[in-house]
């Protein structure tokens, strides 16, 4: 069966909520589109924007210890920069996060829910951290973009035996018509569009406690990593890919599995 692209999601601050997709104009060797171009700082993290380095998730807030931030939704306008954010269904706070005082203004707000929900914020102030040019706050230093399996969530489901919502999961892409973990099996492969975009898979991708957290209501109420350890020996679920061939991708698109990329040789 041909695989389906079935949603699309970015997540342009790190840790906070996603925002669907209808469509997204992919470029060679870049991320996803407006995707972890913010991260909060838990804390100095030592990292430095004059020479970014990748940092470990735990130098940001992130939802494998901050679950709190997954009953804000945020919205994120790319053509000014800014972040509103909106608890309990009304905007409290909005910022300009390419100036000094709209990032102080969602940090402020952060810094006051963080003590309300989780008894404030161990490491220090948050400081809202814009990635600089050639940089993002992804999990995995080559996860350019992130794709989820649809059949593979159903699989959980049944492992841990409750409803799965695919968020939990945080990835940009999600397909339809693969088998249950048939996404491992494509690392090295490529995923061709129809535009011509073609995304290599580079590697899997190890779950961490953050897909125990409901996206919706901020509960840790699963313990997906663990089940997923005693019941197949590992913990993975989903891939990276990198982008190697540039075009539009659109939700209903249909992507073609290509054999594996073979090196060139020299006499080739």
């Amino acid at each position: 069966m041909t695989p389906r692209l079935e949603a699309m999601h970015r997540y342009p601050v790190k840790g906070l909520s996603p925002e669907m997709l209808d469509a997204a104009e992919l470029e060679v060797g870049a991320w996803f589109p407006a995707d972890r171009l913010y991260a909060v700082e838990n804390g100095p993290s030592g990292f430095d924007p004059v020479a970014p380095r990748h940092r470990p998730k735990t130098a940001f807030f992130m939802l494998m210890r901050h679950e709190a931030l997954a009953r804000l939704v945020t919205r994120y306008e790319t053509a000014t920069a800014t972040l509103a954010i909106m608890e309990d269904g009304r905007e409290a706070a909005r910022g300009a996060l390419g100036t000094p005082e709209g990032r102080a203004e969602i940090e402020g707000f952060l810094g006051g829910y963080m003590a309300r929900t989780m008894g404030g914020v161990r490491h220090g102030a948050p400081r809202l951290l814009p990635a600089p040019r050639g940089h993002r706050f992804t999990d995995s230093p080559s996860g350019f973009v992130s794709i989820i399996n649809r059949a593979s969530v159903q699989a959980v489901e049944d492992l841990v035996g409750a409803p799965v919502d695919p968020l939990r999961f945080r990835a940009n892409l999600a397909l339809d018509g693969l088998p249950a973990w048939g996404e491992l099996d494509l690392v090295g492969r490529t995923l061709a569009f129809p535009s011509g975009a073609q995304l290599t898979v580079t590697a899997r991708t190890r779950r961490c406690a953050a897909t125990n957290v409901d996206p919706a209501t901020g509960l840790r109420d699963l313990e997906i990593p663990s089940t997923l350890m005693r019941a197949l020996g590992h913990m993975d679920c989903g891939v990276y890919a990198r982008i190697d061939h540039g075009g539009r991708i659109a939700s209903g698109d249909r992507v073609r599995v290509m054999d594996e990329a073979r090196a060139a040789l020299p006499f080739a």
